[in-house]
């Protein structure tokens, strides 16, 4: 048993569930330890004022932690440990739930909402959180007493929210709100809360397309960043495997995060990619992918319950699947290694269509890569081939040649 040689107190029947459950966690021995003293001094601490595992709450940890800290030093990982052992009760049925608080209007509202473009529109959890985010900026804002949130929205309203958010964000973040704002207005409509369509009015925000030039890495910066991943340690591997998936196929962060062990077909040498609008498409495994994906699954991949088809885990405990963000962190890392001015993963993707350009691939192959559903998304890509370009610019003309035929 992990624990210290002194009694763990009130909490002394839950001490080995506990430890199973830090191990299950993925903790190393010495977390567990240290975790395992935190859940002793708790039980003494309640054991002497006469308190039952079932007592414990949030409130009493805070106390707990008031008083242990006036008599020693405690680490500030302690109090997420005392509330590890809380939710550990709560899932043994030891300590009673609480009593869910009563949902405003405005939460049940939120809550239809979400299943509505959920359930409705199919769309991607993290473009429902963020549309939900808007619709709650927009909604806290208006004054309403026993209606719904919504009642009674105008347009003027509408267009006085986009107003201000575009004084404090960038012309392609305005651009977004206003497309969070007509999902509501287009929901607020089927569902009846309003007798016209203000979807329509919303205006949309100015701006020119297609101004600049696609940033994009090198093919031998890229290949830096792969070489930098130390492939003698799991998380190396793991890194090495997503940014060769971002790198090679043109992955975005989302779908590197979906990724599941069935996704991948390793008799047919294909992959399964889980895109935006929960559309599903199917690719070549290259060589070199494969390769990646393979190490990871033979030496890095942490054990975990069957049941847990998820590709890619945390390289810390407790583990978890990995998150989209993670993908950003993983090629930022690899930046600061080789020295490259930090680059999002979105820039690698840049950086494999420029590579088929100068490859001589067309613009309709190159979009089928990607994904596009819009030929004039991958068409931006067409500016990153400067030599080409410059290939069928006209010279300048010199200036002489300007000078007199001003004359003229």
């Amino acid at each position: 048993m992990a624990t210290s040689r002194r009694q763990p107190g009130a909490l002394g029947p839950h001490v080995e569930g506990f430890q199973s459950y830090l191990e299950g966690c993925g903790y190393t021995p010495g977390t567990v330890r240290g975790q395992m003293k935190v859940l002793g001094h708790l039980g003494r601490w309640m054991e002497a004022r006469g308190l039952s595992p079932a007592d414990l709450t949030v409130a009493l940890i805070d106390a707990f932690l008031v008083e242990v800290r006036q008599e020693r030093r405690f680490h500030r990982a302690d109090r997420h440990t005392a509330i590890q052992v809380l939710e550990h009760l709560v899932e043994h049925g030891v300590v009673t739930r609480p009593a869910p608080v009563a949902k405003s209007e405005l939460e049940l509202f939120l809550e239809d909402y979400r299943d509505w473009m959920l359930g409705e529109r199919g769309l991607a959890e993290t473009t429902v959180q963020r549309y939900e985010w808007t619709a709650r900026r927009f909604l806290v804002q208006r004054a309403f007493s026993g209606e719904s949130p919504a009642a009674g929205v105008s347009s003027v309203e509408v267009n006085s929210f986009l107003l201000t958010e575009s004084t404090r964000c960038s012309v392609g973040a305005a651009k977004g709100r206003v497309a969070e704002l007509r999902s509501l207005l287009r929901y607020l409509f089927v569902r009846g809360l309003t007798s016209r369509q203000l979807a329509a009015a919303v205006p949309p925000v100015a701006g020119w397309h297609n101004t600049g030039i696609a940033s994009t890495v090198s093919p031998e910066e890229v290949q830096a960043l792969l070489d930098s991943c130390d492939r003698s340690t799991a998380n190396g591997i793991r890194d090495h495997a997503i940014i060769t998936l971002v790198a090679r196929l043109g992955l975005r962060s989302i779908e590197v995060a979906r990724m599941e062990l069935d996704d991948i077909n390793w008799r047919t040498g294909e992959i399964t990619i889980r895109g935006k609008a929960r559309r599903l498409d199917t690719m070549p495994l290259p060589v070199e992918v494969g390769k990646a994906v393979a190490s990871y699954l033979v030496e890095a991949r942490p054990s975990t319950d069957p049941a847990q088809r998820r590709l890619f885990w945390t390289g810390r405990a407790p583990r978890a699947p990995i998150r989209a963000d993670l993908v950003g962190d993983v090629v930022k890392r690899a930046c600061r290694r080789v020295g490259m001015a930090p680059v999002g993963p979105h820039r690698l993707r840049h950086a494999l269509a420029r590579q088929m350009l100068v490859q001589g691939v067309v613009l309709t192959d190159i979009s089928q890569v990607l994904r596009h559903r819009d030929l004039a998304t991958t068409a931006i890509y067409a500016k990153v081939d400067l030599e080409s370009l410059r290939m069928v610019a006209r010279p300048w003309p010199d200036a002489s040649l300007i000078a007199n035929g001003a004359r003229r």
